[in-house]
């Protein structure tokens, strides 16, 4: 039974009471009925906003988060689309608390906030906004969410591009402000939105479904305070994050001890120059530290991000090896530490430019990925295809002549891990739980053409458990002066083999001309025009290989060339395997028939 059904059949006779001492006789049982009852409030928090979103972004990509928070800004319950956004609801609730004092907070009111540097911020175009709860003249907790908006204004549309030199360029920054007080909108700032955003209409709606959904949560917490007595409510708020502390240090007492370092190189900063990320991770029995001291100064590309953003990238992987399926909580995250250095590409300070921040925190992901796979074998497979690989298109549309904007991410493939072959076109560990925009709703909406959505089969990434393909997809342009702009990183350095297995392939774009020349490929462009005929041809990567090659199966290598996973050649020359045209298996190399003989006498 769901834990919202168990609370409309199990309440304690005593926990509604408020007179005498109201948590004396209230019992486990009720206090983890009241618990669950919270993380089912966050699930209707997070699904209202879908419901009532205006961009496709948020209601079809689902690139937004949303949580609930006691009344110091401690996160309680997470909902999220994009892994990205783990743990970013409390820093922001925390910051407004600092920034406003409690004191000058009312029911009603809402905050937003979108600032990169401060208060779980990213970049300009993920729009932060929390709530106050109160029961009577009581402050009992916080709701917040954040969102990716399609257009927050700045030099180019879409907002986030490849090319900003300093902040101002990239949008409207709201550092914290007031967006409704005491129940009504603050007609100036919502004016502020509507004027200097590309696509009002739905920057206003998604303004509104934000503030929808916060409302939503705001009187399903008061339901809750009605239903069991604010105290008890409180209580299984406080009993939620001392669980989640438990669970975790419990954890953390059997994960093997010491210190894994890794370093890794991004493409680079936009100029030619590298950039360099480095990781310490130290496990005791109890703290999870990671320490980035080492890694690149900000940089003048906007591949720069927060601490905020830097903490949420640690806490994939923390989460990955702790226990994927743990309620996400800060409770859970108190033993992990995130060390960085002031004005470094992973902790960049104003006016650095942003929009591309998710492809050095990515990379931090990744870094501390590579650093414990070795460590966590079952948890943490081979490198995948790291990058959000961002696209973004605007233009007329070919039927209508209205303005489109296309802002989405790119599938890819993932890495092999021990006894599991690599996921095939999925999205980039920040991204997690985000879906594609459908072929149909993108050649309904948008001024392209969609001739290929396939499997990129390069055969890249063999090993005992073979990496999984990326994609391609295929934009044409239907109208002249289309501007494309995309960001795909590990455009240099391909997604890394584990345990001798190989490595993967890399992710890139091309364009291709009307009058069939062809420019690329590349790794990153800002507003590039497109005319009509003009398509671009987007490739994500294969992701890397796990354990020896020569010791896949005869009966996988068989299927892979089936399917064109691989070809005939590959399977000789990758996994030892020599078949006949018909796929019939005519002999084994030598170097598999050692391969496969050591493996024997282990």
């Amino acid at each position: 039974m769901k834990a919202a059904n168990r609370c409309q059949f199990f309440q304690h006779a005593d926990a509604g009471r408020q007179t005498g001492n109201p948590v004396a006789d209230i019992d486990k049982v009720t206090l983890d009925i009241c618990k669950d009852a919270l993380i089912a409030v966050g699930n209707e928090v997070f699904h209202a906003f879908a419901r009532t979103s205006m961009s496709p972004i948020i209601y079809e990509t689902l690139d937004y988060a949303s949580g609930i928070a006691d009344a110091e800004g401690n996160l309680l319950t997470q909902g999220n689309g994009a892994c990205g956004f783990i743990g970013l609801i409390s820093p922001l609730i925390k910051e407004l608390i600092s920034m406003h004092g409690i004191e000058n907070m009312h029911p009603g009111d809402v905050f937003i906030i979108n600032d990169p540097y401060i208060g779980g911020g990213s970049h300009l175009s993920d729009i932060g906004m929390a709530m106050p709860v109160f029961y009577g003249d009581r402050l009992i907790a916080f709701v917040g969410n954040k969102a990716h908006w399609g257009d927050i204004g700045g030099m180019a549309p879409g907002s986030f591009t490849t090319d900003s030199t300093e902040v101002f360029q990239e949008g409207l920054c709201f550092s914290g402000l007031k967006l409704v007080e005491k129940g009504k909108l603050n007609p100036q700032l919502a004016g502020i939105i509507k004027s200097n955003t590309r696509f009002p209409e739905a920057a206003h709606g998604d303004m509104w479904g934000q503030i929808a959904s916060l409302r939503t949560g705001e009187r399903r917490l008061n339901e809750l305070a009605d239903k069991y007595g604010v105290e008890t409510l409180l209580l299984s708020m406080k009993r939620l994050l001392d669980q989640g502390e438990q669970l975790a240090r419990e954890r953390l007492k059997s994960f093997p001890k010491g210190t894994w370092e890794a370093e890794e190189f991004m493409d680079d900063d936009g100029y030619g120059n590298p950039v360099n990320i480095k990781v310490k991770v130290t496990i005791t029995d109890d703290e999870f530290i990671a320490d980035f001291s080492g890694s690149s100064p900000q940089v003048k590309s906007p591949i720069n991000t927060g601490s905020s953003s830097l903490e949420a990238a640690v806490k994939v992987v923390y989460m990955s090896i702790l226990n994927p399926e743990l309620d996400v909580n800060d409770g859970v995250f108190r033993p992990m530490k995130v060390i960085s250095e002031p004005g470094s590409v992973l902790e960049c300070e104003r006016p650095a430019p942003t929009s591309c921040y998710f492809e050095s925190m990515i990379y931090a992901t990744d870094t501390v990925w590579h650093a414990l796979a070795p460590a966590f074998p079952e948890a943490l497979g081979a490198g995948h295809m790291l990058s959000v690989c961002s696209v973004v298109m605007s233009g007329q549309h070919h039927l209508n002549d209205q303005q489109f904007l296309i802002v989405e991410p790119t599938g890819g493939g993932w890495g092999a891990s021990l006894g599991k072959d690599g996921e095939v076109g999925q999205f980039c560990v920040g991204d997690g739980e985000t879906y594609n925009v459908p072929v149909e709703m993108a050649e309904r909406r948008y001024g392209i053409m969609i001739d290929e959505y396939s499997l990129n089969t390069d055969g890249a990434g063999s090993g005992q458990f073979r990496g999984g393909s990326g994609a391609v997809r295929i934009y044409r342009a239907m109208a002249d002066g289309q501007l494309f702009t995309a960001s795909f990183g590990r455009n240099k350095f391909p997604a890394w083999g584990l345990a001798g297995g190989a490595d993967g392939s890399y992710n890139y774009f091309e364009i291709f001309r009307a009058d069939g020349t062809k420019e690329g490929p590349f790794g990153i462009v800002a507003r590039v025009v497109l005319n009509k005929g003009d398509y671009v041809r987007m490739v994500t990567c294969t992701g890397g290989g796990y354990g020896n090659a020569l010791l896949r199966p005869v009966s996988a290598v068989i299927s892979d060339v089936k399917n064109g996973y691989i070809t005939l050649e590959q399977a000789e020359t990758d996994y030892g395997v020599i078949l006949d045209d018909e796929l019939n298996f005519v002999e084994a190399s030598a170097a598999r028939i050692q391969a496969q003989a050591e493996q024997n006498t282990v």
